[in-house]
Order: C-alpha cells, then structure tokens, then sequence
C-alpha cells in the first residue's frame, strides 16, 4: 500500500491555533510508515543518556542548574544519523532525543532531593537512590500519558512549548539541510562559544548588576533593592520562543518580588533584633539575596501551588475526558486502539497495569522505611497524590515557560507531608528519611513529566507515533537512574554537600536546591513553626492575578525564579514581538521563521556551551582562572563588555531574521 511522502517541512500551521474541523497534519504523514524505534535509535538514546546524566549531576551539584540535555542530544542525533548506509529518519532522531532527554529530568529530580540526606547524615544504599529516581520517573510517565491529548492536541498553537519548539526547529532544519540548517548550525555554534566561555571561565562577568555605580549601589545598601541580569544566549532564545506576552508576565513576578517584597522586608524586619523565622539570622544583616531566599521565596511557593491548584481545576475535566476515552477504546477492542498511528497511546490496562505495579513496589520501598502498615499508606498515599496533580502543573509550566517549578513543588511535598506525617507520630531521622524520599519521588515524577510532554509535543508535530515514544521513555528512566544513582553515591565519597563540616577537608559541592529540602525536612521534623503566611501571601496573590485574568502560573514562577533569570528573556520577547510585526508589514513569513531559527540554535548552543562547561569541571585540576582576561576583576569594565556582547547577540538575531531570502535557497 503506498504511504505519503513526508515533508521536510514544518505546516504553516504548526505554531497557530487550528480553525474550527481543521486537523493538523504532522510533516510524517499518519499513513507513512517510517522506522522509529529502531536498536540504532534506542542504543544511541542510552547512552547519551547516560553520558549526559552523569555531566548534568555534577553540573547540577556545584551550580545549582541542570543542563537540559534534549536539545543538545537532538543536534547529535542529526550528526549520528550520517553514520550509516541508510540514513536515520526524522522519527528515528525522536526516539533518540526522547531518550536521551530524559538525563537532565531524572538528574533533577535526584539532585533537588536525595544530597538532603547525605548532609543530614542519613547516607542511603545506592540501590535505594536508584529506586527513589526510578519510581518517581515511572510514575511521571504513567501519570502523563492520559494528560497527552489536552496538552499536545486540544492546546495546539495556544501554548508555545520553547523547548519542545527548539528540539522541533533542530530536527526539521537539520532534515531539510541547506541555508535553515547552516543558519541554525551558525546560531548554535555563536551561543555554544558565548555560553562556554561566559560560564566556564573568568573571561567577562556572566551577571549584569549595575553595582559600580554609586547610585544604584546605593539603593541596593539602603533599601536591598537589587537588579540583574544573566547576560547569557540561552536565557535570551528562550524569551524570544515564549513571546513578548509570556515574558512580561514572567518578568512581573520576578519584579514584584525583589523591587516590592524584598525591600518591604527589609524595611520592616532591619529594625528588629534577632532573628525572624524562617530566617536563621537578623534581616539586619542580610542582603537582598538571603531575603529573597528566607522569606520572599516562599511567597513565591505559595503562589505556585495555589496556581497550580486552579490549573488542576480548571483541567480536571479533561484529565477524565481522557480516561473516558481510552476507556472507551478499550471497551471498543483492537478496532479502537489502532485508530490513527499519530493519536495513538499505550493501552489504558497496560497504564492501570503500571501505576499498580508502581504502587506496590513503593509501599514495599516504605515498608522497609517504617514498620507501621498505617504510615506507610499515608505515604503511598502521599507519593501518589501529589505525582498525580503535579504532573499536569509541571506540563503546564513546561508548555508555557519551558521552566519546570520543580522546586517549589518539592518544597510545597515535604511541608505538607511533614505536617501530616508528624501527626501519625513519624519524627526524627526515621521521619526525615521517609519524608525525603517521598519528596525525591515526587520531585522526579515532575521533572520527567514535564520532559516527557515537551517530547511528545515535538513528536506530534513531526509525526511520531506517540506510544513508541511512550514506551522507550521507560527504558530511559530505567538507565538515567542507575547513571545518576551512581554517579551520587561516588560524588558522596569525594566532595561534602552543602556547607563545609570542620574537620572535612573534602572539597564542597553547594547543592543549594538540597539544602533548602534539608533545612526545611530538617525544622519540621524538629517540630519547628511553619511560616503559613508567607504561603498564604502567595495564595492571595495567585488569586489575584486569576481575577485579573492574567496567567497565575507564569506571573508565580516569574516572583519564585531569581530575577537574573527573567530579565533576559524579556529582552528575547521584545525581540520576538518586533520581528513579529516587521514580517507583518512586510507581508514577508521567513522573517519570522528565521527568528525562530536562530532563537532556537541560541537555546541549542547555550544548552552545548553548558554542557561543555560541566565537562571541564570534571577535569580534577579545572579552574575558572585557566582564562582569565585582565579586565574580569574591575566590575565596571567586566560588566560593560557582557552588556555589549549581549547587545551584539541581540543585533546578531535582528540582523539573520532580516536578511532577504535568496531565490531558490530558503
């Protein structure tokens, strides 16, 4: 039977909203029968899943930040596709990326969590890390699967999806070859060597503050008002995926929290003696980032999980469509479950099947943990209820901001699973562990939801077929766990996490997302008091901004998210939003297209640039000052020459969007 040929192109409709009865038509068409889960996709997939899982987790531990992985795996499958006779197809690029991209989502999950327990001295088995990354990945997976319809196809062209958007642009312009892929391959290489050196070497400063002018210092002494900005391409391809709507929302938050809040507390609480919890030390001396991170920060938790909760409202129906209709598929035999290769899922026993298993094997987890039958399905209870409504959070925010609150929901698990689980008289280093890895489930099941719905998302625009892309997600979680089990358990010997112990003359890996899980499982199983209003705050503002009819979620990850890292992409939104109406005017498409082009090679170079960044400091003798220019120490020149470079990477985007098409080339 013959099959469509399928384009090298994207649909002039894949990133608008579809008129009423029209369908998408994906660039594989549904009829083509073209390989995808082949042994060359998945074996290339785990390794450089493996491969990048162990960079991220060090990546992650020494900053903070975990290198995303997908979109650097996607420039590499491309790469890897010309190694054989029989070039690798487009869907075979997607296995390979859907894989491979599970590295960063899994690291995250085990690195925001499980170090807690290393500095609080609970140091686990490997087998139980290795359990804690691999339960939670599968039930992010499990629980994502019926969530696939409403996000991906029923939200089409309503939600921007940047990173998905920029793993799509790598692998159709990569496909097609010619000038869009040498375009993207010449992005790609500029933020790759920008981000490289910006973040791996003392070359010029990464952040912009303004500092060395003696006004703007001022106001930062007197009233903790501080401004910055990471100077970076990544931050900047991302602003402009989001748009110039996302980006302002975005930057509002971040905004009302360190231009309103944190002067507000320092105005109030500078003038009180001792300290004022949750803090650990007088406001008087604190600076504007310790306030942010002791009192701000929680108002920006509480305003994510309220707007989480309305998201959850608000999609609740459609999560029950959903089961609705794979049961009815179910009930409808095999005729129903082979509808069209592009809308087709795991069966819904298989998932039920699924979840089962993962229960079980979870309750048997705890078992070992605690001997009461009654705490132990509080527990289970717990893991399951929150990886199952956090997930569609998760999808949420990836889909809009392609920035996961993984955090704040890890924060919003142990606050409420400690109170509860105190009440049934777990406490101490048993009730610490417990809670912890609860916590590290859950924090995992988000991170790979949110990466599993930016995979799918891409496949259905290219044309993958959704279960194949479902099933090798498994085999993904399964290898990213061992990596990162691992790869934390050898780190554990080798460095101290978190703060420096006297005596311990280990080098220290920070693990700031760890230790704020320690410090907050640690107060609450010493019975400590919760601070319920600053929660309560961010509730009231989330409600708020629903009333306003602005979008809670973004406004509430703009105020939980450092501002360094929502300034940029404002300037990428505005970017977006004048090339926007330029291609407009000028009745001229390739404008916008090549925006994008280069927007997403900003995000695939940056991601490369970070990646690389981690491998040098696995180097035992690595040092920010292998190059260092004379100028990096002098803040005002440092800083002057990051704002003309991010100024010249600016003008680089205008000027590639702009550039006329030449006949018979793009």
């Amino acid at each position: 039977m013959a099959t469509a040929a399928p384009s090298k192109d994207l649909p002039p409709n894949a990133y608008t909203p579809l008129p009423p009865g029209v369908a998408y038509e994906p660039t594989v068409p549904a009829s083509a029968a073209v390989p995808e889960s082949t042994p060359r996709s998945i074996a290339w997939g785990l390794l450089l899943c493996v491969i990048f899982t162990v960079a991220s987790a060090y990546s992650g531990l020494k900053v903070g930040q975990v290198m995303e992985a997908a979109i650097p795996i996607s420039i590499l499958a491309i790469g890897l596709a010309r190694l054989y006779p029989r070039r690798s197809t487009v869907l075979e690029n997607v296995i390979i990326t859907s894989i491979g991209g599970l590295a960063g989502s899994v690291v995250a999950g085990a690195i925001f969590t499980l170090p807690a327990l290393y500095i609080l001295k609970l140091d686990p088995h490997p087998a139980q890390t290795i359990f804690i990354c691999l339960a939670g990945g599968c039930l992010g997976i499990l629980f994502l699967i019926p969530l696939r319809r409403y996000f991906v196809r029923e939200m089409h062209g309503r939600l921007p999806y940047p990173e998905a958007t920029a793993i799509t642009e790598v692998l159709v312009t990569g496909e097609k070859g010619g000038s869009q892929a040498r375009l993207l391959l010449e992005a790609t290489a500029v933020a790759g060597i920008y981000d490289f050196f910006v973040t791996t070497f003392h070359v010029w400063k990464e952040y912009i503050d303004l500092q060395f002018l003696p006004p703007v210092r001022s106001l930062v002494d007197q009233a903790r008002l501080v401004f910055n900005f990471d100077a970076i391409s990544f931050i900047l391809g991302l602003g402009y995926v989001i748009g110039l709507r996302s980006s302002l929302i975005l930057c509002a938050g971040g905004l009302l929290s360190n231009f309103v809040l944190v002067p507000l507390v320092w105005m109030i609480g500078s003038h009180t003696i001792g300290a004022v919890y949750p803090g650990t030390s007088p406001i008087a001396g604190m600076n504007a980032a310790a306030i942010f991170r002791n009192y701000v920060r929680f108002v920006g938790v509480g305003a994510i999980a309220t707007a989480g909760i309305f998201g959850i409202l608000k999609s609740l129906g459609i999560v029950m469509g959903s089961f609705g209709v794979a049961l009815r598929a179910f009930r409808q035999g095999r005729a129903a479950a082979a509808g069209e290769r592009t809308d087709r899922d795991i069966p819904i026993m298989s998932l039920l099947a699924g979840v089962a298993v993962s229960a079980v094997a979870v309750a048997i987890f705890l078992g070992a943990l605690s001997p009461s039958p009654l705490t132990i399905l509080v527990g289970l209870a717990l893991t399951l209820v929150f990886s199952f409504f956090f997930t569609s959070v998760a999808a949420n925010a990836i889909a809009t901001t392609a920035r996961n609150p993984i955090s704040g929901m890890t924060m919003l698990t142990i606050i409420i699973s400690s109170v509860v689980l105190l009440r049934f008289g777990l406490s101490g280093a048993t009730g610490m562990f417990f809670v912890m890895a609860i916590a590290g489930m859950v924090c995992t099941a988000l991170s790979v939801s949110g990466q599993t719905v930016t995979d799918l998302k891409t496949g259905y625009w290219l044309g993958s077929t959704p279960a194949a892309q479902e099933k090798v997600k498994f085999l993904g979680v399964i290898a990213a766990s061992i990596a990162v089990g691992f790869t934390i358990v050898l780190l554990a010997r080798v460095f101290q996490f978190g703060d420096a112990v006297p005596g311990d003359t280990r080098v220290v890996l920070p693990s700031p997302q760890a230790s704020i899980m320690k410090a907050l499982v640690e107060g609450f199983m010493s019975r400590q008091p919760v601070a319920y209003l600053l929660f309560g705050a961010g509730a009231a503002i989330a409600v708020v901004m629903e009333m306003l009819g602005v979008p809670a979620l973004i406004f509430a990850l703009g105020m939980y998210l450092p501002l360094e890292l929502n300034s940029p992409a404002l300037v990428g939104g505005f970017l977006s939003h004048y090339l926007a109406q330029r291609s407009e005017r000028r009745g001229d498409s390739s404008i916008r297209e090549r925006g994008v082009i280069v927007a997403s090679g900003f995000m695939a170079g940056g991601a490369l640039g970070g990646v690389f960044g981690a491998a040098c400091r696995l180097i035992p003798s690595f040092r920010e000052t292998w190059i260092e220019t004379p100028f990096y120490g002098q803040n005002a020149a440092s800083q002057i020459v990051s704002a003309l470079l991010f100024t010249g990477l600016c003008v680089y985007l205008w000027r590639r969007s702009n550039r006329p098409a030449r006949s018979g080339v793009e």
